[in-house]
């Protein structure tokens, strides 16, 4: 549980290393809060457009959405760059992947090597980001 809540420690460290299990933990609790949210919204009915006519649904959705972009939003991208840092590549690779992210085809294969990549063991011992958050 740990690795979950680094991230948030280290708020807006935008320098050093990040491990696999930092990493992706914090993935995990982002997909759980999402889940756990979009859960919550489907079964009280806040999104049934027939159920409300004000559309008190959508500011709801909207209230939480923001709320969740608030909270994880800086973190995410911060350890999202140390990872890159741990892997011996600069930061800038997340905006690269970004772009790619927009374009069609390119865009699934781009996502499917960064998650190829973040599964990669960092380098081992110290490199020109940090000490292994490893050891």
């Amino acid at each position: 549980m740990d690795w979950m809540f680094l991230p948030f420690s280290r708020y807006a460290e935008f320098s050093g290393r990040s491990c696999r299990a930092e990493y992706w933990m914090f993935a995990l609790l982002q997909t759980a809060m999402i889940v756990i949210v979009a859960l919550s919204l489907g079964l009280s009915g806040a999104l049934d457009p027939g159920r409300i006519s004000d559309n008190t649904g959508g500011i709801i959705a909207g209230i939480l959405g923001l709320i969740y972009l608030l909270v994880f939003f800086i973190p995410g991208i911060a350890v999202t760059i140390r990872r890159w840092h741990d892997l011996d590549q600069s930061g800038w690779f997340l905006l690269l992947f970004g772009v790619l992210g927009m374009i069609p085809i390119i865009g699934l294969l781009a996502g499917l090597g960064n998650i190829i990549w973040f599964c990669m063991r960092g380098t081992e011992g110290p490199n020109k980001y940090g000490e292994d958050p490893v050891s």
